[in-house]
């Protein structure tokens, strides 16, 4: 009895410093949005450096998140996760203290990588924690419940920290809340390397180089000029590099990316709705962020509160995504989603500088019901494709292809805000693209849904 009571202890200290990095991690990459006027305003910056503070963590977590896990399995989960939760921190101090935007954007580079190394890793001593797979479910559903609340008040809690003691306190309180989370860890025993899995190395430095230069173009462009030698140069590289990481994959004996992953349709359409979905939310949450405080005058509080209605369906919309799946099948219910968001961006456009906030309500509410459903209704099913010792693997790639989505989303609107003069202008274009891309994914899902029905008959 006495040993059994000391192995729940033990599982409940790693779910309990598991669910506070994953809510810090998941808070940050939320809270940042609504400092965006403030820091710009502090710190001398353009549009396109408020897109490399949000885009800096993204692109590095989204990169490094594969490679996070192999690490976890050749040195350990546990000392993988303790030195990503002590990047994570050191790195938001840093943030706190950036004297200038450059400082700023390195360190959010820096919690960037923490993330990627800490979340994967979150995940393995979960599992190592919780053998039966109905507790293991269970403690996985808490872990992700933080992380839908996290995601939920971030911009409300964002602003509160920033109305009451500056933009540098929403860095500053990941310090203690990360300490806690490596006092926890210190406590879980330790995990031993399954060095199961091989380190891609040309495969993990190609998709840096070609990820990192896309959003290099894409952000610069406007700035440094469509046809200047640095953006040419950079579109050059990136094409390059792509076509040099397919091929390493391609030949790969244990690539970090497994192509044959996406021979499977319902993999393929889970990954593409996965990283679209994610391009939108981002995207639209940026822009929003701007949106507020630019042009109606928000302060980062007044911009919490408006977010509130669309981060709060976030939570809502995940808790009902596996009832609705269930009740109304698979492709309808992911169409429907698709659609709300497509509703939703039609409803902001009716949203100006002078109209009252409440028409706002809606569309925010439908935007983010959609963003909710989207992520579990997209993975479950993916994950039901890999054999259950690659759904680890699996499981990164989709994590990978939505931070990338919402790298893309955040670079691609945020270059179209600072090409178009009118701001409002700007947001309507940005509004349309939003729609034809939900009406494209619905569409996707679609033909999805189809091929996977018709292989089925086939093969039976």
């Amino acid at each position: 009895m006495a040993e059994l009571v000391s192995t729940r202890g033990a599982a409940q200290r790693v779910l309990a410093a598991t669910s506070i990095s994953y809510t810090v991690v998941l808070l940050d990459a939320s809270i940042v949005n609504v400092a965006l006027e403030r820091i710009g305003h502090t710190l001398g910056s353009n549009v396109a450096g408020l897109q490399w503070i949000i885009n800096a963590y993204t692109l590095s977590f989204a990169s490094l998140l594969m490679t996070g896990g192999t690490l976890g399995d050749r040195l350990g989960a546990r000392n993988v996760y303790l030195a990503g939760l002590a990047i994570f921190t050191l790195a938001s101090a840093v943030c706190g203290l950036a004297p200038d935007l450059g400082t700023l954007t390195i360190a959010r580079a820096l919690q960037g990588i923490g993330s990627a190394m800490l979340v994967p890793c979150s995940l393995a001593l979960i599992n190592d924690a919780y053998p039966a797979p109905s507790e293991r479910a269970a403690a996985v559903s808490v872990w992700m419940g933080c992380g839908g609340v996290a995601m939920a008040s971030g911009p409300l809690a964002g602003g509160l920290l920033i109305h009451l003691a500056g933009w540098r306190s929403i860095f500053f309180i990941n310090v203690p809340i990360g300490v806690i989370g490596l006092w926890l860890t210190l406590l879980v025993d330790r995990t031993a390397p399954s060095r199961k899995r091989h380190f891609d190395l040309w495969g993990q430095l190609a998709v840096i180089v070609a990820l990192g230069t896309l959003i290099a173009v894409l952000i610069e462009g406007p700035v440094l000029g469509w046809r200047s030698a640095p953006i040419r140069a950079g579109a050059v590289t990136s094409g390059v590099a792509w076509a040099v990481f397919f091929v390493v994959e391609a030949r790969a004996r244990n690539p970090m990316l497994p192509l044959q992953f996406f021979r499977n349709a319902l993999f393929a359409g889970s990954t593409f709705v996965s990283m679209a979905s994610a391009f939108v939310f981002y995207g639209m949450l940026f822009t929003f962020s701007l949106y507020y405080q630019h042009l109606r005058g928000y302060s980062a509080l007044d911009t919490g509160l408006a977010f509130l209605p669309m981060t709060g369906m976030v939570a809502v919309g995940g808790l009902l995504s596996s009832r609705l799946v269930k009740r109304l099948g698979s492709m309808p219910s992911m169409c429907i989603a698709f659609g709300f968001y497509a509703a939703g961006a039609i409803g902001m456009m009716f949203s100006t500088a002078n109209s009252p906030y409440a028409l706002a309500v809606v569309p925010l509410l439908a935007i983010g019901m959609a963003s909710g459903f989207i992520s579990p209704a997209a993975t479950s099913p993916a994950l039901g494709t890999v054999d259950k010792g690659r759904a680890g693997v699996a499981a990164a790639v989709l994590n990978s292809a939505r931070q990338s989505g919402s790298a893309l989303g955040v670079a691609i609107f945020g270059t179209l805000i600072s090409m178009v003069n009118a701001f409002e202008t700007a947001m309507t274009v940005i509004l349309g693209i939003v729609v034809a891309l939900s009406l494209m994914a619905a569409l996707v899902w679609w033909g999805t849904s189809r091929a996977v029905r018709a292989g089925c008959v086939a093969s039976g």
